[in-house]
């Protein structure tokens, strides 16, 4: 064996030897295997309970008293989805500031339909319809046009399954940003940093073991976060695994990067908490893990749009979902791309050993 080759073995033991180290440090610590795995489950599994498919609800609705009030509650007791209470002014008012009803009907002298709702809510403006349509085929309205329904029930669009990628995302940000910049961080308040430049190791070694055990740890998470939302609610994974991997690999490298140059130079532990709240917080509410981001309004979009999560979560969601090739989603992978060198650059720039 050469002396090139003998270097070569020595740096590749001593590179498996952090790798192995920090895969030690992470089993070790409970907390972190909680938030890791257990934590994405139970919140996959609460979220998934609350807002579980259900029937079509029932709407209340109050009736003010007067001489049309008992056949304008028959009408509204007829049909379908509807509860109807007759009340008197003041109770019906009060019912609807207080959301007890989603519709007050008041019926007048003379025939007329009185609708009062609060304009703000969905419920109200469901229950307006549903009464109108129920009064109007009282007073004897025909449909010129007969209708037909027919239910359609495929997993891909209930909650359960937009919400399974968004997780996945969020712990794919979190694993990079704390698990590389917190970790960075504590070992410079150690010291430990110091002691192993002065060691017989690469730096650019030890900085690539804690991305390579990202990606090893990434593997792990999207696959258990994944798997369980397969099999504990159907969720359907359209997209080849590898193409779910890589999307995943470059958000773990996007995000890894990010921690380290959040973690660059912070020598409190206050200081890099405050930092990662500061990048992750408007990530947590914007990128769209819990709700979409289409809900907010059109000028904060090309905003959103940016953000690394929105792209690794469209992206995920993407190839989970609808079973998207990665050459189809050139947005998304070019957002976690310029991220990811963008962080890294100027991590590096910037990063301190002691």
């Amino acid at each position: 064996m050469s002396e090139t080759d003998g270097l070569d073995k020595t740096r590749l033991d001593g590179f498996r030897a952090l790798c192995l180290a920090r895969f030690r440090e992470f089993y070790r610590e409970s907390e972190v295997v909680f938030w890791s795995f257990a934590f994405p489950i139970m919140l996959s599994v609460g979220l998934g309970i609350a807002f579980r498919n259900r029937p079509a609800e029932t709407l209340p609705v109050a009736v003010v008293a007067g001489p049309e009030s008992a056949r304008a509650a028959e009408a509204l007791g007829r049909a379908a989805l509807l509860k109807a209470t007759v009340m008197d002014e003041a109770e019906a008012a009060r019912a609807l500031a207080l959301g007890r009803v989603a519709l007050v009907v008041g019926p007048r002298a003379d025939g007329t339909m009185e609708y009062r709702l609060d304009p703000s809510r969905s419920d109200s403006a469901v229950a307006r319809a549903r009464a109108d349509d129920a009064l109007q085929r009282a007073a004897g309205r025909r449909d010129p046009v007969t209708a037909a329904v027919r239910e359609v029930r495929e997993p891909g669009g209930r909650y359960i399954d937009f919400l399974i990628p968004g997780i996945i995302g969020m712990n794919i940000m979190s694993g990079g940003m704390w698990g590389v910049g917190f970790n960075l961080v504590d070992m410079r308040i150690k010291r430990l940093l110091k002691r192993l430049v002065a060691a017989p190791m690469r730096r650019p070694d030890f900085l690539a073991a804690h991305l390579a055990m990202r990606l090893v740890f990434m593997v792990i998470e999207v696959s258990f976060v994944l798997g369980f939302g397969h099999l504990a609610f159907g969720v359907p994974v359209r997209g080849g695994l590898p193409a779910v991997f890589a999307v995943g690999a470059l958000g773990a490298l996007c995000f890894g990067g990010l921690g380290l140059l959040v973690g660059s130079r912070a020598r409190r532990m206050e200081t890099v908490t405050g930092l990662m709240n500061v990048v992750m917080m408007p990530m947590f509410v914007l990128s769209g893990i819990f709700f979409s981001a289409d809900r907010f309004p059109q000028v904060l979009q090309p905003l959103i749009r940016i953000l690394p999560l929105t792209a690794l979560n469209d992206a995920m969601r993407a190839v989970v979902l609808e079973g998207a090739r990665l050459g189809s989603l050139p947005g998304p992978l070019a957002v976690l791309a310029f991220w990811t060198v963008a962080s890294f650059v100027a991590g590096l720039k910037l990063f301190k050993w002691s």
